[in-house]
């Protein structure tokens, strides 16, 4: 059910689809800086994408072909995100002293809490914040989720280019440790992206 916070890939793809157009970056740091090592932009097609929302996964496909075409790049893996409205988001407070295991075990057994929908329905992962500031015994923990089908769609729309999705994270979060990360602009940050291909709901 949930992926592993954490790892880096040292080659991905930041790829944004949004109501007009597919845009891709490849970035590689070199010391404390980066370098911009491919970029591309196209349309997309009236109502292929209806307010962030895949309507027309061939049409949206094609266009990733094109961009990745056009941009030249060798790398096919894939960091894409989900708007912040198709997702739930809720910050609880769980035992300070529990591992990433019996997180992952405990946020099971007691999702039907916090997630409006059946398990085997949604992509789910969470991400620790930090110490608990009502309890220092406890830490904040924040749990998202959405719908499967959000994440699928966009896997299935970059396979039609032979691109393969290697994280899928939040539009808002993604933002923010993007500023966060560097004082140059827009860096994506793939380490600790909280959502992930791998991430699959288990019934």
């Amino acid at each position: 059910m949930f992926g592993l916070l954490g790892k880096k890939s040292s080659s991905v793809l930041g790829v944004d689809i949004s109501s007009s157009s597919v845009k891709l970056l490849e970035l590689s740091k070199q010391g404390d800086r980066y370098k911009v090592e491919s970029y591309a932009v196209e349309p997309l097609p009236a109502n292929a994408v209806v307010e962030k929302n895949i309507t027309d996964v061939e049409a949206v496909g094609e266009v990733l072909k094109r961009v990745a075409s056009k941009s030249r790049t060798s790398v096919k893996q894939v960091a894409v995100a989900v708007s912040g409205s198709a997702v739930i988001t809720k910050l609880i407070q769980m035992d300070g002293g529990l591992n990433e295991f019996e997180m992952e075990d405990q946020i099971t057994l007691e999702a039907d809490q916090y997630i409006p929908y059946p398990l085997d329905e949604v992509a789910i992962d969470f991400e620790v914040q930090g110490p608990s500031e009502a309890n220092p015994d406890q830490v904040d923990v924040l749990l998202a989720a959405c719908r499967k089908e959000n994440v699928d769609i966009r896997e299935d729309a970059l396979e039609i280019a032979s691109l393969t999705t290697k994280i899928v994270d939040v539009e808002a979060y993604a933002l923010e440790r993007a500023y966060a990360s560097s004082s140059l602009s827009l860096i994506p940050r793939v380490k600790n992206s909280l959502w992930r291909s791998s991430i699959s709901a288990q019934p």
